[in-house]
């Protein structure tokens, strides 16, 4: 299929309309077979469960030409996986696993004029939601559901390269305990716009967000898990159960072990260790690694050796990794690459 005409290479972080979405419907206690759309546009009723009280989660991925010239996406049955258990911890109906991947290949599929060729550095952002679509006034679960994927060719998350991150510790919350952290859910994002727009203000690129109960602990951002590398080479990234399960994180982590031959460890990770350590980046689908060069607690300053110029030796190898085995240049663990076309 001749691609469109899109200057792949400066192409930014930003939706742009591809020609179908997929849409399928939960009514009287079941999903229907969906279909693809060319409409954009989602109408509802003005009361809907969405606008009242924000039930909703959603799945983030990516479609990719590799260097052989396949389309493919990444373990897109964890991210299926995790939907459902978002689902179910908002009382919503989980949209089938096996369903969900073939919505995902069909998407792309009808789509596949606008996955970037092989080494634009772009890649087609895939991005499932659901929520709750009928009208409720009192506080409950809806009854009806909409689930959509829509795409979107994007750009490298950073334009012209990674540059490490100065990041802050927040003295907001991201997620109480038994909350809602662990899982997508869009309420979470919503509460976490205050923070990451008063820290743009203050000069810092992100926040770094403690426990809630005893603000010992590191979690995570407002929306990518935190990897460190300590002293002794060991990656290190932070285990609660408030933290999202970040596909890319446990990908790098298993990277880390059997790629690279390192020391892997997720485990609770104090913040009076962070001073300690040799690198810090923070990992998720859109930039896989952001390295992270400093960190600014109240005043005080972390600064990691890796420095504020590039990634850290370490950090650069797991990225390198990680993107080879998703563009195809490095052979895949069994199952982590699902070819579409």
């Amino acid at each position: 299929m001749e691609k469109k005409d899109i200057d792949w290479g400066n192409l930014g972080f930003a939706y742009m309309p591809t020609d179908k979405r997929f849409v399928a419907n939960y009514k009287n206690g079941a999903w229907d077979e969906g279909t693809l759309t060319s409409d954009p546009n989602v109408v509802l009723n003005e009361c809907a469960c969405v606008f009242q009280y924000s039930q909703s989660c959603f799945e983030g991925l990516k479609a990719y030409t590799t260097e052989d010239g396949h389309i493919v996406t990444f373990r897109p049955d964890l991210n299926a996986e995790r939907m459902a258990n978002s689902a179910r911890r908002l009382e919503m109906p989980a949209y089938p696993e096996d369903k969900f991947i073939e919505a995902v290949v069909k998407t792309v599929e009808a789509n596949e004029a606008y996955v970037p060729p092989y080494g634009s550095g772009a890649t087609l952002y895939i991005r499932p939601y659901m929520f709750g679509s009928n009208a409720v006034i009192g506080v409950k679960p809806a009854d009806e559901y909409q689930f959509r994927i829509l795409t979107t060719p994007v750009g490298p998350y950073f334009k012209g390269g990674a540059k490490p991150l100065t990041i802050r510790v927040s003295d907001f919350d991201r997620a109480a305990p038994h909350g809602t952290g662990h899982i997508k859910a869009g309420l979470n994002y919503a509460m976490s716009l205050h923070a990451i727009v008063s820290a743009h203000q203050e000069g810092y690129d992100e926040n770094m967000y403690l426990d809630a109960a005893t603000r010992t602990k590191v979690e995570e951002t407002g929306g990518a898990n935190f990897i460190f590398v300590t002293k002794d080479g060991t990656v290190v990234t932070p285990k609660s159960d408030s933290i999202l399960p970040s596909i890319t994180r446990r990908s790098l982590m298993y990277v880390a072990e059997h790629y690279l031959g390192l020391k892997a460890e997720t485990r609770e990770v104090y913040f009076d260790e962070v001073k300690d350590f040799a690198e810090c980046g923070l990992c998720g689908t859109a930039a896989v690694i952001s390295p992270v060069g400093k960190i600014v607690d109240h005043g005080k300053e972390i600064c990691f050796p890796s420095g504020m110029t590039e990634m850290g030796p370490v950090t650069k190898k797991l990225y390198e990794t990680l993107t080879g085995i998703q563009m195809g240049r490095i052979e895949a663990p069994e199952g982590w690459i699902k070819v579409i076309k």
